[in-house]
């Protein structure tokens, strides 16, 4: 008798890369992440400005929430910098955050995106966390398509996706290019 998947679960699992501790979003890191989202650099290719802490919070918990199609889950989390020789991979303790990464899962397709603060940007997390997503996301979330939309001039966000092993391809959306990539599933033990 054939069966269905289970859908993903709301609140996504934590992983973990070799400098970064991707944690699950939640409200409660809106004031340290309003002080890394606060350069209005951030915002030159994608438009608006840093949202205070209080907007920040008001954005996460609907985030926390999840999308109201129940086919959809919407993934977010922060990336803390792991403290130097300091504690187990995925654990809370650790330095100070820095970015943070997203997907939005609708069955085996994913649309990524990925911000860094400026002043941690130029030290690869961005990379390294794009690659521990993909990577993440084909084995915790069956992931098999990875898409994101990149401004045809960001060529910091173009090397991030190259880096994450995705490509571009010819299609546009409000004036970004559509990257993508085939995830494979992880190897079977």
């Amino acid at each position: 008798m054939p069966t269905t998947a289970a859908p993903p679960p709301i609140t996504p699992p934590r992983f973990a890369t070799a400098r970064l501790d991707a944690l699950p979003l939640d409200p409660a890191y809106a004031e340290e992440m309003a002080a890394v989202l606060a350069d209005p650099v951030l915002y030159g290719f994608t438009g608006g400005e840093p949202p205070g802490p209080a907007a920040l919070r008001v954005r996460y918990e609907r985030q926390c929430a999840g999308s109201p199609d129940p086919g959809e889950r919407w993934w977010n989390w922060v990336l803390r910098v792991r403290a130097a020789g300091g504690g187990e991979a995925g654990g809370e303790a650790g330095g100070e955050l820095v970015g943070y990464v997203q997907a939005t899962v609708r069955g085996s397709r994913a649309e990524i995106a990925w911000v860094v603060g400026t002043p941690w940007q130029g030290r690869g997390y961005a990379s390294e966390a794009a690659r521990g997503l993909a990577a993440h996301l084909a084995s915790a979330g069956g992931v098999r398509e990875l898409v994101a939309h990149i401004h045809p001039d960001h060529a910091a966000s173009a090397a991030v996706a190259l880096a994450a092993g995705l490509g571009p391809t010819g299609e546009w959306e409000d004036g970004e290019r559509r990257w993508a990539a085939s995830v494979a599933p992880p190897p079977v033990p």
